[in-house]
């Protein structure tokens, strides 16, 4: 039976929801004529949310669906009634995933807690109805803003398991052995090389205390770099807080592949090299193992690193790497900490901001405010048009055109319209 791929990468699309239309209406009653205007506002379109759940274990739902919209907001309606704003769209995942903006490679979140929620795409704004613009010089406005757009943006997902404690070592060196000896979990066993093609999570029962390990794939030289499946899951590895470096006992040189593979942890990221390790020789239940102990045992006190001598097989030391396991990890921070040093901050945007941009035979006005009420205007409506553009010259936008060198029959683009200049 094929093992199942452990899909631990997604990229997906999330919009917000439109904004619903504004409206444009007159109250019209027996004995009142001339009614003002009374059209009511849009409701706001939904966000996007993601939310972490311990249910989930992979990102292989993407892999069904890509694309998410929250609900649009609902058009307002005559008598000053406004339109219900749309519902906001939960999207779950599994804890300990990353978050990044796909354009930039921004993280925009780390999702280490079970039930954490991040906003990722805001809902559009609802339109404004005719009763929102009347004044004492226009008693009568027929003009409303359409709802605005969602946020659109493409993300990246990246899982990282969370566990306790990482098991890593050569192909073969009975990782899988060893979670299944000391947990519940059944991972697939054989014994060839890269029979565990995904990470396997066990949780360890030690009298009241309990440790989740993760049992990573096998690690060879040249992994950081894409060789065997170890560059799938060393990112795995980055959560957990200690490393038990198992070691094949039936091996010509084990002490040859913990340093291969400590230096392919050092060569994908500082951080992996710093984590604390306890190495385990396997397999003693064989004579080699047993005549390779003493070489071992002698090598790990010399590097200052604890050493066990185990038998995934028989069970034999096992429960003392555990318990020695236990005490190194409750002396540690409880929680994985999130990503450091790759969020960036920046200073909230201004509103009324623009630029001029001149591209080959057209200009494009470039703004927060400018592009909003591009989006919002009603171009069909020439009260409406008239107004965007009072706008614009009360911004500058008018001046700084002509400054840019805009000529009669000139297009200029705001946001999606395409605009002639006269």
């Amino acid at each position: 039976m094929t093992e199942p791929y452990f899909f631990d990468e997604a990229t997906i699309h999330v919009s917000g929801g439109q904004g619903g239309n504004g409206c444009v209406s007159f109250r019209r009653e027996k004995y009142v004529p001339f009614g003002g205007p009374n059209g009511g506002n849009g409701g706001a379109g939904g966000n996007v949310y993601l939310v972490t759940s311990r249910h989930l274990n992979t990102l292989i739902q993407f892999q069904r669906q890509q694309h998410f919209r929250a609900e649009s907001g609902v058009h307002g309606q005559g008598k000053g009634m406004q339109g219900r704003s749309g519902k906001d769209l939960l999207v779950p995942v599994p804890t300990g995933t990353v978050v990044r903006d796909s354009r930039t490679g921004e993280v925009v979140a780390d999702l280490v807690q079970d039930g954490q929620k991040v906003l990722v795409a805001r809902g559009g704004r609802g339109g404004r109805g005719n009763a929102a613009f009347a004044s004492p010089t226009n008693q009568a406005p027929r003009v409303y803003e359409k709802g605005e757009p969602g946020e659109s943006r493409q993300l990246k997902l990246e899982l990282k398991l969370i566990a306790d404690v990482g098991i890593v070592g050569a192909p073969n060196a009975g990782k899988s052995t060893l979670l299944a000896a000391v947990s519940a979990a059944r991972p697939k066993i054989a014994s060839y090389p890269f029979t565990t093609l995904s990470p396997n999570l066990g949780v360890v029962t030690l009298g009241d205390e309990t440790l989740v390990l993760a049992d990573i794939p096998g690690l060879i030289e040249g992994a950081h770099a894409g060789a065997g499946l170890g560059i799938k899951f060393l990112r795995h590895i980055e959560r957990t807080r200690l490393l038990i470096h198992l070691l094949d006992g039936a091996a010509p040189d084990p002490l040859h592949d913990l340093d291969a593979i400590n230096e392919e942890l050092a060569l994908f990221s500082a951080e992996l090299e710093q984590k604390p390790q306890v190495v385990a020789l396997n397999k003693m239940d064989l004579p080699q193992a047993q005549a390779l102990w003493p070489v071992v045992e002698a090598a790990m006190r010399e590097r200052g690193l604890p050493v066990f001598a185990v038998s995934a097989v028989t069970g034999e030391g096992t429960r003392e790497l555990l318990h020695a396991v236990l005490e190194r990890v409750k002396q540690m921070p409880s929680e994985p900490a999130p990503l450091t040093g790759s969020r960036v901050f920046r200073p909230a945007e201004d509103e009324d901001a623009f630029q001029i941009l001149k591209e080959g035979d057209h200009y494009r006005v470039r703004g927060r405010r400018v592009e909003r009420i591009a989006s919002m205007t009603d171009w069909q409506n020439r009260e409406a048009a008239a107004r965007f553009q009072r706008i614009l010259k009360a911004m500058g936008v008018f001046e700084a055109l002509e400054a840019a060198g805009v000529q009669v029959g000139d297009v200029v683009f705001v946001g999606q319209r395409e605009l002639e200049w006269q």
